[in-house]
């Protein structure tokens, strides 16, 4: 998406003030350095449809990448930027645990929350990354690193323990994406500078990194600072909510330790 509302190929997003247009298909006319010889990543839009949701409105695009069949959903404001500002994007990684059963043994659900609602507001994408769960380990071996960051361990060694990467996720279908979107020049929202160096090294300008510090909570709190100290995110870790709250209606101590 430009400036002027369009998807990057010359096609309007709906609500741009010209109709409702089908993007292009996304076969690499717009290209993002893929690191293979100059070949872009091979990806595939599909059409631009309205997206009313509680956060607000917005437009969504589904895009597969013809390499891992991941199908991943870019959302974004019907609105160009304020004052001609660079778009903001998020790269935000499907987390199922956060952004389906709001979690508070990550901030993901938050973050998520948070970006929407900077992008209603100030303009740009959201792209949701399938087939990144827990930093692209998949769901099942989340699970595992859950089990073990309960008996000790942080979620840097969690994943050591299992013999996988800290971090197996992979920027290029997303890069190419945002090429394909005409989204050369960002506003990252993110706290985490290896998005910005891969974005980077993909063809991509990150004019400005945009922090999505959420609050800390008693459950989160360890993993946060593991985030922080050993992965190098940008985060302050001066906001704290502590516990879970609990609705406060007549009945039974709500124990906080069993969440």
């Amino acid at each position: 998406m430009t400036a002027s509302g369009a998807s990057g190929n010359g096609h309007k997003l709906p609500g741009s003030g010209n109709g409702h247009h089908l993007p292009h298909s996304g076969n690499g006319h717009h290209n993002a350095e893929s690191g293979n010889g100059g070949v872009p990543y091979p990806v595939s839009g599909g059409p631009i449809v309205q997206l009313p949701t509680a956060f607000g409105d917005f437009v969504a695009q589904a895009w597969i990448d013809l390499v891992t069949g991941a199908e991943h959903l870019a959302v974004s404001s019907p609105n160009p930027p304020k004052d001609g500002k660079a778009p903001m994007v998020r790269l935000h990684s499907e987390c199922l645990t956060g952004d389906v059963f709001g979690s508070y043994r990550c901030d993901c659900g938050e973050q998520l929350a948070y970006a929407l609602e900077m992008i209603r507001e100030h303009g740009g994408t959201l792209l949701y990354l399938r087939g990144q769960e827990g930093r692209g380990i998949g769901l099942a071996n989340k699970i595992k690193a859950y089990a073990l960051q309960e008996a000790g361990f942080d979620t840097v060694e969690a994943n050591e323990q299992l013999g996988l990467p800290v971090d197996a996720r992979c920027y290029k279908a997303a890069a190419q994406v945002l090429a394909e979107m005409g989204l050369h020049e960002v506003r990252l929202l993110s706290n985490n500078p290896d998005k910005q160096n891969r974005l980077a090294k993909a063809g991509v300008k990150v004019v400005e990194m945009v922090p999505t510090e959420v609050p800390s909570r008693d459950q989160n709190i360890r993993y946060l600072q593991t985030k922080k100290d050993r992965m190098e995110h940008r985060l302050l870790l001066d906001s704290h909510l502590g516990g879970a709250v609990p609705v406060a209606t007549p009945g039974p101590a709500f124990d906080h330790e069993q969440d």
